[in-house]
């Protein structure tokens, strides 16, 4: 069997344990097991919440025999107050929230697939959220590139000090962040599944000319000035830099360059 098809199995071999065990209303499947089973891949997982009835929810997260009963865990970490991360003995792994009907007016998620209900739940409605999932893009270059620029001034004199993780994080990392959150405004989004979570997500396929360019930006922990250098470059062709501060910015680079 497929490993896609081994995953949208075991949603349904869980949604049979439940049904089962009681106490349960709901098992919606998110993500890519989710309304956008289109991108599911051999490198998937299972993203999944279970709608449990009033009271039923400590019992949901302290007692996994529900999941068990759908095939063996070799692994469980509880990783929030309402769920955990899983791994199954056949190497599926899974993460899953458990909540209560109430619980998901004030909770942020993407609309999802109903799996398996029972018989006398009829708010299938609650498959697609009330709660807007927020923003991730901004509609303005002006704050975050200019925010990008002071994460390349303010990480090159980290660098320079010897704090060396700390500069890769906020040229390596924040930089890029705040670039990613306007790329929409430089470059035309394919439409492929972004996700409203993080615009780091499946880049490659929605901005694919950025995607041939930003290795020159994220070299890795030994290339930290070359890294800025490049990004540098970057922003000074889509916005106009401030040229004191773009002067600093190679200044600081170039002295810590080897």
């Amino acid at each position: 069997m497929l490993r896609t098809e081994l995953l949208l199995q075991r949603l349904d071999e869980i949604g049979q344990s439940l049904e089962r065990m009681g106490g349960a209303l709901l098992l919606l499947g998110v993500g890519s097991v989710g309304v956008e089973t289109e991108r599911l891949d051999e490198y998937s997982d299972l993203d999944f919440f279970v709608i449990v009835k009033p009271g039923e929810k400590n019992r949901f997260i302290d007692r996994l025999d529900w999941l068990e009963g759908a095939h063996p865990l070799a692994y469980s970490f509880k990783n929030t107050d309402d769920g955990y991360k899983v791994l199954f003995e056949d190497g599926i792994f899974g993460e899953y929230a458990v909540f209560e009907e109430w619980e998901l007016t004030d909770i942020a998620y993407t609309e999802g697939r109903v799996i398996w209900k029972d018989p006398a739940y009829s708010n299938t409605a609650i498959a697609k959220p009330v709660s807007p999932v927020p923003g991730q893009k901004s509609d303005s270059l002006n704050f975050p590139l200019n925010e990008a620029l002071t994460n390349l001034y303010v990480g090159l004199c980290r660098y320079a000090r010897g704090e060396r993780l700390s500069a890769t994080r906020f040229i390596q990392g924040y930089a890029i962040d705040r670039i990613l959150s306007v790329l929409h405004l430089l470059e035309h989004e394919e439409d492929y599944f972004p996700d409203p979570f993080g615009n780091e997500r499946r880049l490659e396929k929605r901005y694919p000319r950025f995607a041939e360019i930003i290795g020159g930006m994220i070299q890795g922990y030994d290339h930290i000035p070359e890294s800025a250098l490049r990004i540098l470059d970057f922003l000074e062709e889509v916005y106009p830099v401030n040229r004191r501060l773009s002067d600093e910015i190679r200044r600081l680079a170039n002295l810590t360059c080897r």
